[in-house]
């Protein structure tokens, strides 16, 4: 290219000795043109277009406000969900203090009874409630109100045809108990026991989705006043059954399970008078007998995950009973077991509120603030592991006192005391990062860190090093500890890979067509449904 200065010299140049021309050597005509021809082409290019600016890459970490807001936002939701509970524990000590009153006989029957039911009952109605838990709390987050009242309506038909089987076994609890060899006059009260809880197998088939279908919304207090209300008149009702009407063991159970039905009437009433229920709720219809699938799928896993649990603390009980001293070692494994049922309390109520929190953003399609309350939930349940271990050491010498005074009982006890600790530093993050994994939808995920680590783990660590190595009750903690420390790694590897966008965009799938199998969701899924419900 030639230099512009350049150019115009020789132009400025060029102009000089035309005009000296045209003075010496007039022409007869005259002529002033331009010569467009011998101008040089300038080619006008148009602006190129900026690529957009690259979007900010977001820290891993979530900043101060978010971790202050999201912990407000937990705290709020499991606060009352850890009273609830607190106040049905003291409920449940209640009733073992009326066992015990009728005598020794009525109180390993009942507690019997009470194990038996666990296993083979509550834990069932519990862990198949579960599965409409990322249901509701993800058809919240989306805004799609006719999902939840279809999700309840589903759960509590599935809950109470569940029932049914169960109350057949219950009914046939003596021919099983007497199978396993044990004790004539207990199986007979323990049957009795059971019978007269039957009731409660309907109860719970209402109870669990409808404080599911509530929490999803992030309305709590219902249920904790309303249990409230039911442990208030259980002390009278069992006063009356027991010491009154001299009714028994038949007394204890049927006084739990009419407290039971008068918590599930306070917190129909309660939601409904207050019109809580209104945004979300759609009568009944023959819709909710089609559409399984997605509760079916998401149930299964999810009641094989708590039961698996469960069942792990009633092994460690009959593992127990064939132990060198069978009576102190049970006794010792009954007392650590209610003190770790109390502590299971926090991290429980803080996974069932971050269950709520992942998927309530999901399903409003905010990946990011998911990500967010998963991060705070499991520092939060760090603090309380640490918390807990501290708890337990510090009082091994003190807890036993307040149930027992035997020698041997309280020296098992202090022993296993800061194994127990220990095992609470792993059972607290791995309790929230299953509600994380709930929030999810993926029930299946923690079904396997289950399985793999109590009974691939802990099961045969707890029998080499109990029977094997001959350390006894103490290798049975152990065992629990190396299940705990494998349950807490496994699952906070699953929370930690977590593609977040793509539990979103799942989400949405799972919200508008009932399966999050079959690829991205229709642009119009009942539209109707898009407003707000608060």
């Amino acid at each position: 290219m030639c230099n512009s200065k350049t150019a115009a010299s020789a132009s400025a140049t060029a102009s000089a000795i035309a005009v000296a021309n045209h003075h010496s050597h007039p022409s007869p005509q005259t002529h002033f043109y331009i010569d467009l021809s011998s101008l040089p082409s300038i080619a006008i290019q148009p602006p190129e277009k900026q690529a957009p600016p690259p979007p900010p890459q977001q820290s891993p970490y979530p900043n101060t406000h978010e971790i202050l807001t999201e912990t407000k936002h937990l705290f709020t939701l499991s606060l009352p969900i850890a009273l609830t509970a607190l106040i049905f524990y003291s409920r449940s000590i209640i009733s073992m203090l009326f066992l015990g009153r009728l005598g020794d006989t009525e109180l390993a029957a009942g507690s019997l009874a009470i194990a038996f039911a666990n296993i083979t009952g509550y834990s069932v109605l519990s862990g198949l409630a579960l599965g409409m838990e990322p249901l509701c709390s993800q058809a919240f987050g989306a805004h799609r109100p006719k999902l939840l009242s279809l999700t309840l309506h589903r759960s509590v038909i599935f809950l109470l045809a569940s029932s049914v089987p169960i109350s057949f076994l219950w009914f046939n609890i003596s021919r099983i108990l007497l199978f396993l060899k044990q004790d004539p006059e207990i199986t007979s009260l323990a049957h009795t026991f059971l019978i007269f809880s039957l009731p409660d197998l309907f109860t719970n088939s209402f109870i669990h989705p409808i404080r599911i279908y509530l929490r999803a919304q992030g309305i709590t207090y219902p249920l904790t006043l309303s249990t409230l209300a039911g442990t208030i008149v259980h002390f009278p009702i069992n006063i009356l059954f027991v010491s009154k009407l001299q009714l028994g063991v038949s007394g204890v159970a049927a006084a739990s399970a009419v407290s039971n039905f008068a918590v599930l009437v306070a917190l129909v009433l309660y939601v409904w008078v207050s019109g809580l229920h209104v945004p979300t709720w759609c009568a009944p219809s023959r819709e909710c007998l089609t559409g399984w699938k997605p509760l079916v799928k998401l149930a299964a896993p999810s009641c094989v995950s708590v039961c698996l649990e469960w069942w792990w603390y009633e092994i460690m009980i009959v593992l127990c009973g064939v132990l060198v001293d069978p009576k102190a070692t049970v006794a010792s494994m009954g007392v650590l077991i209610q003190t770790t049922s109390l502590i299971y309390v926090f991290p429980s109520s803080l996974g069932f509120a971050v269950s709520t929190r992942v998927g309530n953003e999901l399903g409003a399609n905010r990946p990011d603030k998911a990500r967010v309350s998963a991060i705070v939930s499991i520092f939060l349940a760090a603090v309380m592991g640490v918390a807990a271990m501290i708890f337990a050491s510090g009082m091994r010498y003190k807890w036993g006192q307040m149930f027992t005074e035997d020698i041997e009982i309280l020296r098992l006890t202090s022993a296993a005391l800061p194994i127990l600790g220990l095992c609470e530093l792993g059972n607290c993050p791995q309790t929230v990062g299953c509600g994380v994994v709930r929030g999810t939808a993926r029930p299946t995920a923690a079904a396997n860190v289950n399985l793999g680590a109590f009974y691939l783990v802990g099961m045969p660590v707890a029998i080499g090093v109990g029977f094997w190595l001959g350390v006894g009750f103490v290798g049975l903690w152990l065992g629990l500890l190396s299940a705990q420390v494998c349950c807490a790694g496994l699952m906070l590897y699953v929370v930690g890979t977590t593609d977040w966008h793509y539990q979103a965009d799942k989400a949405q799938t799972l919200t508008c067509t009932g399966c999050a199998d079959k690829g991205p969701p229709p642009r119009e899924c009942d539209e109707e449904e898009q407003h707000p419900l608060t």
